[in-house]
């Protein structure tokens, strides 16, 4: 009994959280390492692939691999705040600057004493935050020249330094947007900017993770953002990804739970090799077969158990923003054979004629794609066709009771 609680689980299903194994993702680190070794910088990253994917705990990974190679690294996830506005995107960007700069020296300047033959103090000036935004609002120009002379000002003050160059890494970065209707383009800021920053041979590169509708987004604001970045799209673990992922956090001989052969090729298929469901369901099954050991029971994953708490915790949020009529769409989507690949307007029109007793029209069911990519249920690919935002969203329609969705 001791030992049951001095091993603590290892799993660790939250946001953002890095699991205790890592499995797969090794095309992705290497295509990541390929990028560190430019020179000029030709191209950035985007990391793309559905919620519970593992991008963010990926993103982690790469850091310490960019600093071994002489690279600096900023960066913080980014809200909807950041970009309301072009001066907001400008002061993140500074704001996580200013945490690499801040003991930089760029000169000394001397303030006199107070008092009777007070002598004057010479004080170093460094590249903290108020050098920066003191620098920023001192240049003419829009936000765009404010900023690049910023960023140019911090380059050159590393000159100096054994650096190869600074990563700007953001998280979420789906957030981004422009609004035309209020004159403030914030996503075109930034990529403006780090073209023409790097154009001039300064190496700071942009990483940026999100969901699939990230790309589609960059390239609307810029066409040329199609030529400055490498996209990796992370997708789920394979079978044998997945069994290590789930083997290798309790291999060690103190740990109290063993899973048998069947029990992990049950996690393999419920969980569909989506990363966040593997850290969920195996924290339950952890804990549940800690318990059934202590009672003398027969040792066997709670299936229902788990389905019915992963459906209360993770898709019963996004589920309740959908109107009646976007789950009734939504119903007739999750029917689809391919619903969890792609599927097309035309695919969801013909199938709403076999299961509805009103149909939906093709502009009908567009509209309503494009209000479901709005609050991340749906999103576009660059082949115009459709896909579930949320992994394994078409098995939790399914399991809604027909008589709540209007047919």
């Amino acid at each position: 009994m001791s030992t049951t609680i001095e091993f603590t689980n290892p799993f660790r299903p939250g946001a953002g959280h890095k699991p205790p194994h890592l499995a797969g993702r090794n095309d992705e680190t290497s295509e990541f390492s390929k990028l560190l070794q430019q020179n000029i910088i030709l191209e950035n990253m985007v990391l793309t692939g559905l919620r519970g994917v593992g991008k963010t705990v990926l993103l982690d990974t790469f850091k310490p691999i960019a600093i071994r190679e002489k690279w600096l690294w900023v960066g913080t996830d980014l809200s909807e705040t950041a970009s309301i506005s072009e001066e907001n995107i400008a002061l993140r960007l500074l704001t996580d600057l200013s945490v690499i700069t801040s003991n930089i020296v760029i000169g000394s300047e001397r303030t006199q004493q107070i008092g009777f033959a007070a002598e004057s103090e010479t004080t170093k000036r460094t590249l903290n935050f108020n050098t920066l935004t003191g620098i920023y609002n001192n240049t003419p120009g829009l936000v765009l020249d404010k900023l690049k002379y910023t960023l140019n000002t911090v380059w050159r003050a590393f000159s100096a330094y054994d650096i190869k160059g600074i990563i700007f890494a953001y998280d979420e970065a789906q957030n981004l947007s422009d609004h035309a209707q209020k004159e403030q383009f914030p996503l075109s800021l930034l990529l403006d900017t780090f073209q023409s920053i790097q154009k001039s041979d300064i190496p700071f590169m942009l990483a940026l993770t999100g969901l699939p509708t990230l790309f589609p987004k960059l390239v609307e604001s810029r066409t040329f953002a199609e030529r400055m970045f490498r996209v990796v799209f992370l997708d789920r673990l394979t079978k044998q990804e997945s069994r290590k992922a789930i083997i290798k956090p309790i291999e060690q001989d103190e740990c109290p739970v063993k899973l048998h052969e069947d029990a992990v090729n049950l996690i393999v298929e419920m969980s569909g090799g989506y990363p966040y469901f593997i850290q969920f369901i195996c924290r339950e099954v952890y804990d549940a077969f800690l318990q059934k050991s202590d009672e003398g029971e027969e040792m066997s994953v709670p299936t229902n158990e788990i389905i019915i708490k992963l459906d209360t915790d993770f898709f019963a949020g996004r589920w309740s923003r959908a109107t009646d009529r976007q789950r009734t769409l939504l119903y007739v989507i999750s029917r689809l054979k391919n619903c969890n690949h792609e599927f097309t307007v035309q695919e969801i029109v013909d199938l709403s004629k076999e299961h509805l007793q009103k149909s939906f029209s093709n502009s009908h069911v567009n509209q309503m794609l494009t209000s479901l990519s709005k609050i991340g249920l749906i999103y576009k690919n660059r082949h115009g066709k459709y896909s579930f935002a949320v992994p394994l969203m078409g098995q939790f329609i399914e399991r809604q009771p027909v008589d709540s969705i209007n047919l």
